[in-house]
């Protein structure tokens, strides 16, 4: 168990370090912004769409380690993906975290993503891993803004 918490940590600390699609789309199909006000993450998201594909997907922001490689991996995640999928990708994120910290997770299922389940244990940081992902679902329902409250 020891070798696979190593692994997820050193995942979250590589996307915190060296976070995938960290940038400002041009002229984005729609964005928004989102804050936990717990901690101080800010967030911007990018989407460019393709009809009912996620062409782009992008971010900006300032956060702790948790919140940035969270974003990283749901950019890396939802490129390339419908509209729908990108949906159920959302809820299946946010189900994993809502789960108990005893259930184990699939982590051929989630793939890099279930780096993120430590949070569990520690359900302020919930809030840090979804920040990201509460943004996107708003830029997509056209509300530019998502908090964690």
């Amino acid at each position: 168990m020891n070798e696979l918490f190593d692994l997820y940590q050193e995942i979250i600390l590589d996307h915190n370090r060296r976070p995938r699609n960290y940038r400002a789309i041009a002229e984005p199909t729609c964005s928004a912004d989102g804050y936990n006000p717990i901690c101080g993450d800010e967030i911007r998201i990018f989407l460019k769409l393709d009809g009912e594909k996620i062409e782009d997907v992008s971010f900006q922001g300032q956060g702790c380690a948790i919140s940035k490689a969270s974003a990283s991996l749901m950019t890396v995640k939802l490129k390339g993906k419908t509209l729908i999928e990108a949906e159920k990708e959302l809820k299946r994120f946010q189900g994993m975290l809502a789960e108990g910290e005893d259930k184990e997770v699939d982590i051929l299922d989630f793939g890099d993503l279930a780096s993120l389940s430590g949070v569990r244990r520690f359900p302020a940081r919930i809030k840090c891993a979804t920040l990201a992902w509460h943004a996107v679902e708003a830029a997509l329902q056209g509300k530019g803004q998502a908090s964690t409250e």
